[in-house]
């Protein structure tokens, strides 16, 4: 009989931000059972994913082996962790377990997408446990930027796992449980075999800052204010949001409540108990009414999404509303990596416009929901483990939080996207390498990375397109010279003459160079056409773009 294994396998998250999915295995080498930890989505971008609604993590590996899922246990309701459960779930189809908050949200996705709702199952924190295979799984509250955040410990024959997800040490995090020293070291008294952790600030230096220091500057800086305040913050930070609504009331102003996630996340904290004395909020519909030294919005849209509150306030109106000269736009959130351009987009139109911008290069009106170096350290010392498993950041994260690890001794494995690491021995041990990899979702079709579909979008954005028309008649003659549309394309290059008579001219002598065997096979046709296009579109304009060769043949 195989040596069973304990596996650990981050199909997602793991040397990225963002698309998290992780899962844990045990028993003989091809007949374990698993666990699914977190399943979510990660965003599109213009330069890598043109068009595309929704990144989500190639699950193709479990999705082969789903009979051996036991469950899927989501952390905490981030769309990097829960955003994929509806879109995803038809693959896997194992039950669903979290926290009454995130059970609220990840109803709505299975909801969405025509899925069973009712097998978003409610779990009850520690001790409260679930059964699942050969896996005992707990909920263990811990603070960080939404609700009912929770590490998962996860018992197994050989031994117990803690899986932190994002988490911060906040002790005064306003809203939601605060992180308790003494029930984290309850649980680690037994023994933890691995902590597999949150890497995501391991770089920055200095101690993280509790949600409690923000009220007092905000609430300065609003009250400051000559003209309306729009503020933005992460829609699942509602303990920001709260924080920013009672400081537009102490202000004495009106609160209005921008955007859907906005209003879908306090909803569900007020619905769910974990939200009290929200402050009154006001209808955009009123809004008009009250003057405007007495409004504040709270939107969405601070990692500069196009379609979101803020970036449509900043190219003009939004639902009613629009910035004028004297008004304060406050950024209460961290930009992440590749929004950058986004935010700075609409930095600058609202600078156009003569909005006075507050964002976060202070310090003062925000803090992150992540462990910082220091935070690290301490859960570290904590939780006593036997192995360190960085996960939850960029490769660079994970490298450097194994080197951390080192500095006290503790043994720490890289395990990026795809490694499969065993930690049943004394020794964590990478017995295998698993495809990994992303799937989309374009418009209502979920794509694979291999599909092509992506790359093609990028070649057209890149290069341009060319479609070459051809009619032959009875005899396999052209009626005629091909003609040309482009799209994406200078009307005209270096000669000065419209770039669709140098083509059509320049095919045109492709086609008297043509001998029958070229004429009469289509595929041989189509590639002498599409190579005549692009060199001759390369020697007018530079560039050599992508082209649709349609050909028509005339019968008796």
């Amino acid at each position: 009989m195989s040596a069973d294994r304990l596996i650990y396998l981050p199909l997602g998250g793991a040397g990225e931000i963002g698309m998290n999915c992780y899962v844990y295995g045990y028993g003989p080498k091809g007949k374990e059972r698993f666990i699914l930890v977190d399943l979510g989505v990660t965003f599109p971008d213009m330069d890598g994913s043109p068009g595309v609604d929704l990144i989500f993590p190639d699950i193709s590996w479990l999705a082969e082996r789903a009979n051996r899922l036991d469950a899927i246990f989501i952390t905490h309701a981030h769309e990097d962790h829960v955003g994929a459960v509806g879109h995803l779930w038809s693959k896997l189809k194992a039950p669903i377990y979290c926290r009454p908050f995130t059970a609220n949200i990840a109803k709505r996705k299975m909801e969405e997408q025509g899925q069973p709702e009712n097998l978003v199952r409610i779990v009850q924190p520690w001790p409260e446990s679930v059964k699942a295979g050969p896996f005992s799984v707990s909920f263990l509250p811990m603070s960080h930027s939404i609700p009912e955040t929770s590490a998962l410990v996860i018992d197994s024959p050989k031994g117990r796992i803690v899986h932190t997800g994002d988490f911060k040490l906040d002790k005064t995090p306003l809203v939601g449980e605060a992180f308790d020293p003494e029930l984290w070291a309850e649980v680690a008294k037994p023994g933890v075999r691995a902590l597999v952790c949150d890497s995501t600030n391991v770089m920055s230096p200095h101690a993280g800052r509790s949600e409690a220091t923000l009220p007092e500057e905000i609430t300065k800086l609003i009250a400051s204010a000559p003209g309306m305040v729009v503020a933005t913050t992460f829609a699942s930070n509602v303990a920001r949001v709260k924080t920013l609504a009672e400081a537009g009331r102490a202000a004495g102003r009106s609160v209005v409540l921008l955007g859907r996630a906005m209003r879908r996340m306090v909803s569900a904290a007020q619905e769910t108990g974990v939200l009290h004395d929200f402050p009154k909020t006001v209808l955009v519909e009123e809004a008009g009414n009250i003057p405007r030294e007495g409004l504040m919005l709270i939107v969405t849209g601070s990692q500069g999404e196009r379609r979101a509150a803020s970036a449509q306030l900043a190219r003009g109106k939004y639902l009613g509303m629009s910035m004028k000269e004297g008004d304060m736009f406050l950024f209460s959130s961290k930009t992440i990596p590749g929004n950058e351009r986004g935010v700075l987009r609409i930095i600058n139109a609202f600078s156009e416009k003569g909005v006075d911008v507050v964002d976060d290069s202070t310090g003062q009106y925000h803090v992150s929901g992540h462990a910082n170096r220091p935070d690290l350290k301490e859960m570290h010392a904590l939780m006593k483990p036997q192995f360190l498993i960085p996960m939850h950041g960029e490769h660079r994260h994970l490298r450097e939080h194994v080197k951390l690890g080192l500095e006290t001794g503790l043994k720490g494995v890289l395990a990026p996207n795809g490694t499969m690491v065993d930690l049943a021995g004394n020794e964590p041990k990478v017995v295998e390498y698993v495809e990994t990899g992303r799937t989309y979702l374009d418009g209502t079709v979920q794509i694979g990375a291999l599909d092509g579909v992506v790359r093609d979008r990028i070649r057209l954005a890149l290069n341009g397109h060319v479609t070459v028309t051809l009619i032959l008649d009875e005899n396999d003659e052209p009626l005629g010279e091909p003609w040309c549309e482009i799209m994406g394309l200078p009307k005209q290059g270096r000669s000065g003459t419209p770039l669709t008579e140098v083509l059509e001219h320049d095919l045109d002598q492709v086609m008297g160079r043509a001998d029958d065997s070229i004429l009469t096979d289509d595929d041989k046709l189509t590639e002498a056409l599409r190579r005549g296009a692009r060199n001759s579109a390369n020697a007018e304009i530079g560039r050599k773009p992508e082209v649709t060769v349609v050909i028509s043949r005339l019968v008796d």
